[in-house]
């Protein structure tokens, strides 16, 4: 059946959201087995036609029902049971560029945790220390104050030369902290002090007013990002002198059986976490309540939220990565992909393209996936010799990744491509 198929004719109109790219979209005659390469070559032969302002070939993915080609066009229809008889829409995207190894920041010990703001870059580490970077790789600062491996990062506010950041150590505590840009100076203002096992997660609100920590004891803490003293524990109440003010959570989400590895949030009120008791859960955080609870079948290593697509993607213990819809009455696993050799750690979507996240593995892989395209990651981004632990974005063409071979790397894709 594939062999005859490979030999038919098809008529095809090729149609794209890129404007700038546009072709005139009457039906065109192709052999069924070309590969994405042959419509390249076609689609920017057509291009050179009708735009004479397009000097360079521009790379394209092509998407045909729903997924990227990655096979001849005929095994693609095959596999989707599509007619060969009726024209055929396929639509063209500006792929993104292939991401480069730009630097590689060494720390003393595993790289725990990182988050990318704008120019700068926090990293934990298990040698209980914060790092400031520049994402040209210059180290700013390396801050000592917990006394147990930082698991989680996070910043809080840039205000002119003031940042705010928070940190989470399995020393049970979370950091507020104020870094003076201008002076390279930062103060430990705030000691957030409940959890009665390690802090793996943290995540703070859209609006910057209160951040969420999950912990080993099974519990999730909602905390004020206040700088000032009032929502703090009174002195005579402290049971030690500490860095900074000692404070008390707004409240507790109980729920988890396991301890809790990821938390995200998806709006001011609603809280998204994931554990290693197999499961995802959705917080009322105004009630303290669960809206909505979503069953996996291995441990949750890691999880992440995009307000761009309102999808939830999910690491797991068995090398899977799933992609959730929570809206769904149907199925709620949308999508399955799978390419990590080990445990998945880590998962970020981008923050300015819809259908790209990054996921890095016990496996030392960093992978960047298009949710188009289930089965085969868009790029490795390979270079580390050990576990990946933690991954993130700094803008739409600086990918982070951290590693127990105690570096975190730096990929840069040449530009950035535009939401497509």
């Amino acid at each position: 059946m594939a062999t005859d198929l490979a030999e038919v004719q098809l008529q095809v109109r090729f149609v794209t959201k890129q404007e700038q790219y546009a072709v005139p979209d009457s039906p065109y005659a192709i052999q069924s087995n070309v590969q994405s390469s042959d419509l390249n070559t076609l689609v920017n032969a057509l291009l050179k036609e009708t735009n004479a302002g397009i000097e360079k070939a521009v790379e394209f993915d092509f998407l045909v029902c729903g997924e990227l080609l990655c096979t001849t066009l005929a095994e693609h229809l095959q596999e989707k049971g599509a007619s060969t008889e009726e024209t055929l829409d396929i639509e063209y995207l500006e792929r993104f560029p292939a991401p480069a190894p730009q630097d590689c920041l060494m720390h003393d010990d595993w790289v725990s945790a990182v988050q990318a703001h704008g120019s700068w870059i926090l990293t934990g580490s298990y040698d209980n220390s914060i790092h400031i970077w520049s994402y040209k790789g210059q180290h700013k600062l390396a801050i000592p104050g917990h006394t147990s491996p930082v698991k989680a990062v996070s910043w809080v506010t840039f205000n002119g030369d003031k940042a705010v950041f928070v940190s989470g150590s399995h020393d049970q505590s979370a950091m507020l902290w104020v870094w003076d840009v201008s002076n390279n100076s930062v103060d430990c203002v705030v000691t957030c002090r409940s959890h009665d096992k390690g802090v793996e997660c943290i995540s703070v609100s859209a609006d910057a007013l209160k951040f969420a920590t999950g912990s080993w004891d099974t519990n999730i803490c909602l905390w004020s990002t206040s700088l000032s003293n009032e929502d703090n524990v009174p002195a005579k109440k402290r049971s030690k002198p500490d860095q900074g003010n000692t404070r008390e959570p707004l409240s507790t989400l109980k729920g988890h059986r396991e301890a809790v590895s990821g938390v995200q949030w998806m709006d001011f009120n609603t809280l998204l976490s994931s554990g290693w008791d197999h499961l995802l859960k959705l917080w009322d955080c105004e009630l303290g309540g669960i809206k909505q609870e979503i069953a996996g079948n291995k441990a949750f290593f890691d999880v992440d939220w995009s307000p761009l697509n309102s999808s939830i993607i999910a690491a797991s213990a068995d090398r899977h990565i799933r992609l959730y819809d929570p809206r769904s009455t149907e199925s709620i696993v949308k999508t399955t992909f799978t390419s990590h050799t080990g445990w998945v750690q880590s998962v970020r979507w981008s923050k300015t393209r819809d259908t790209l996240f990054l996921s890095a593995g016990y496996d030392g892989q960093v992978k960047l996936w298009e949710t188009r395209s289930p089965r085969t990651p868009l790029y490795d981004l390979s270079g580390h010799e050990d576990k990946v632990l933690c991954c993130d974005w700094s803008n739409p063409s600086l990918l982070l990744s951290g590693s127990c071979d105690n570096t975190l790397r730096i990929f840069k894709a040449k530009h950035a491509v535009g939401n497509a």
